[in-house]
């Protein structure tokens, strides 16, 4: 059993006074049991978060920073070069555009497919071709993706898109399209019924997930694969940060108290604990002699391992 669990700390502001409410005594019993492996370091400005880096490797993905090629991973076994295309809502300000940090609320298939329609001969114009796979998000398939980073949609959910636009030169076409397709969407009589209905109307897209698979797959670095637990996921984009101790309790008495079982029952386990910046894995490994000497004077709260995070 391998819990991977995303967005366990946030650097976003709120968050570290926050730290304090947690009461997380099965996390705390894990790491009491569980051996620290090397982290992963990062910063909060990778265009991929710790989480997808760590789940990346466990599949045996290449790990490039906005290259990890989770479309083309959806599309198999296509080959070629894949993205991801999330239909979404851009607040503009003055000074900056920020997408909306929730799904698009009541949108239908219906609703997605005649959108893809419409915007599939602008995309085609450029060698892309749209696929359909949930309502909200589509697949792209071209050339461009094959070297295009892309942030993923867990770095820009609910800021200024700003810092994560696509920059480089081969960006350029993506970036008229995405021009192109705000003005076709400003009177597509979809949005016009979804401003009659009053929800969030369907203004923009974001391109995340492009790459290419290797031809040969890359050895999985962890093994069982991970259970991804996203319940700290919502609170954390929305900054909600007393949902998000609600989160983490609940997750503790559940998944982790289910872990801890499962040690006690003699089984392997693997513990992924990810924030924005870094991540760290704990593993069922024979403990070191300064591990063991560290633990005679207790473990320290979970809240200061998830503060490094």
């Amino acid at each position: 059993m391998h819990l991977l669990i995303p967005f366990a700390f946030c650097s976003t502001e709120g968050c570290a006074p926050a730290l304090p409410a947690l009461k997380l005594p099965y996390l705390e019993k894990l790491l009491s049991r569980l051996t620290p492996e090397p982290p992963d370091h990062g910063d909060e400005f990778s265009l991929s978060p710790p989480h997808e880096r760590a789940l990346a490797r466990a599949l045996g993905l290449p790990v490039t920073d906005g290259l990890i090629p989770w479309a083309a991973r959806q599309a198999r076994p296509a080959g070629g070069a894949w993205g991801f295309i999330t239909p979404c809502h851009w607040q503009t300000g003055t000074h900056h555009v920020i997408m909306s940090g929730q799904e698009l609320p009541d949108f239908s298939a219906g609703e997605s497919h005649t959108l893809l329609v419409a915007m599939q001969p602008y995309f085609k114009e450029d060698g892309i071709v749209l696929q359909y796979d949930q309502p909200g998000r589509w697949l792209v398939q071209g050339d461009v993706f094959k070297d295009l980073p892309t942030a993923s949609l867990d770095r820009v959910a609910g800021r200024n898109l700003e810092n994560w636009m696509p920059r480089s030169a081969s960006a350029a076409g993506l970036r008229r399209l995405q021009n192109e397709m705000q003005m076709l969407l400003y009177t597509h009589p979809v949005n016009e019924a979804r401003a009659a209905r009053g929800v969030p109307v369907v203004n923009s897209f974001w391109l995340s997930g492009t790459g290419t698979l290797p031809r040969t797959p890359l050895p999985s670095t962890v093994a069982p694969q991970p259970v991804t637990v996203n319940t700290l996921r919502t609170a954390a984009l929305n900054e909600d940060w007393a949902a998000w101790v609600q989160a983490w309790h609940a997750l503790d008495a559940s998944q982790c108290a289910a872990l801890l079982a499962a040690l006690d029952q003699g089984e392997p386990g693997q513990l992924t604990l990810c924030g924005e910046r870094h991540a760290q894995t704990f593993t069922t490994q024979p403990k070191t002699l300064v591990t063991r000497f560290m633990n005679l004077f207790g473990t320290p709260p979970a809240s200061k391992l998830l503060e490094t995070l």
